[in-house]
């Protein structure tokens, strides 16, 4: 690496080191390129640490790792969160990643046919830029709560931990993705616990005929396909329940209602007009992108969404990876990212090889 200006100039710039950076970061190191990969957490993997006690994967081991290296977990178990983690730091010791931590990314311009990476503390100038800062950005709480009393205890999914976190009495948790109903099980057996959901979703049991789904899945193709045809378009605009279900729920005691839309006093209000008492809200509401740091003409909606076909842009050499539905059913999962991955390494190592114009024009 050198420094021009007072930044290090690189081949490549990876922000993040989610699975999707590290992923990137093995076929770099294999194909000698400058890089590094910057992340502002203060260790690999902390965001898989920092989530619920109890999450575990809902792949199993075998479908779990990265390039180059399987997740040391047996067969057909489901590691935890702390053991994703602890895989991730194994991973980057093991290939020698040049990870830099507490090192988040404020803006990223182009400038003198170059991209330009500035954290608090340094600049960085790459040829080429991965932006691999995963689907989990910033917790999305919808704007109901001006008149919710302040006396009842709130958290977003992201913050939740384990049920000690929550006051006595009847729990609300609001979402109905993967997390509402796991949270919604978890607490269900020391509590009284409502689940609200927008939109009633297909569930999938996680083990089907002595087999695990994502056997099944991979063995009729379905981790392959891809947004380019009409069905995984389809797919793609939809969500799936994995082991959990209203029928599973239902058995643990707890209350599905319809969609939440308003928050009175200590009273929740739900579509169906029903409504009911509530002295702690978990907001498993999901995340919102937040990419407002990239200032790159040309590749995002006014609503900030990224224009890509395949995680590459209209601007030249700069790329994503680990969107979700990126390619794929796959591209956001940890053992499946690794596709998309070779992809976008390919497309990397033919401009290292035959470099084909400055940044800002035409790929």
């Amino acid at each position: 690496m050198t420094s021009e200006g007072g930044s290090t100039s690189l081949d490549v710039a990876v922000i993040g080191a989610s699975q999707a950076g590290l992923a990137i970061g093995y076929h770099l190191v294999r194909r000698g390129a400058r890089f590094v990969i910057l992340d502002a957490a203060s260790d690999v993997g902390q965001v898989w640490r920092s989530r619920w006690d109890s999450l575990t994967l809902f792949t199993p081991a075998q479908y779990s790792g990265l390039p180059g290296m399987a997740l040391p977990s047996p067969k057909d178990t489901y590691p935890s969160k702390d053991d994703v983690a602890s895989y991730l730091q194994s991973y980057v010791s093991s290939f020698e990643l040049p990870v830099k931590l507490n090192a988040k990314v404020t803006s990223l311009t182009e400038g003198e046919g170059k991209y330009l990476v500035r954290t608090a503390d340094e600049g960085f100038t790459a040829d080429q830029v991965v932006v691999a800062t995963g689907p989990f950005q910033v917790p999305f709480v919808p704007p109901i709560t001006r008149e919710l009393d302040d006396t009842v205890f709130q958290i977003h999914s992201a913050d939740y931990r384990n049920p000690v976190q929550l006051p006595d009495g009847e729990v609300l948790v609001v979402g109905g993705g993967n997390s509402g109903f796991q949270i919604a099980e978890e607490l269900a057996a020391t509590r009284k616990v409502t689940l609200a959901v927008g939109q009633r979703v297909p569930s999938l049991p996680q083990r089907l005929l002595g087999k695990d789904l994502f056997w099944w899945l991979n063995g009729v193709g379905f981790m392959k396909v891809s947004t380019d045809s009409r069905l995984g378009r389809k797919l793609a605009k939809r969500d799936v329940l994995i082991g959990s279900s209203p029928r599973r729920l239902a058995r643990s005691r707890v209350t599905l209602r319809n969609r939440l839309t308003n928050l009175v006093a200590r009273r929740a209000l739900f579509d169906d007009r029903s409504e009911q008492e509530v002295d702690a809200i978990i907001w498993a509401t999901g995340y919102r992108s937040d990419f407002s740091w990239i200032e790159i003409p040309g590749i995002k909606t006014p609503d900030g969404t990224i224009v890509h076909r395949r995680g590459v842009t209209d601007a030249t050499a700069l790329f994503f990876i680990g969107l979700p539905w990126q390619h794929t059913r796959g591209s956001a999962l940890i053992g499946f990212v690794k596709d998309d991955a070779a992809f976008i390494a390919g497309r990397i190592h033919s401009r290292l090889e035959h470099p084909a114009g400055r940044v800002g024009t035409d790929a």
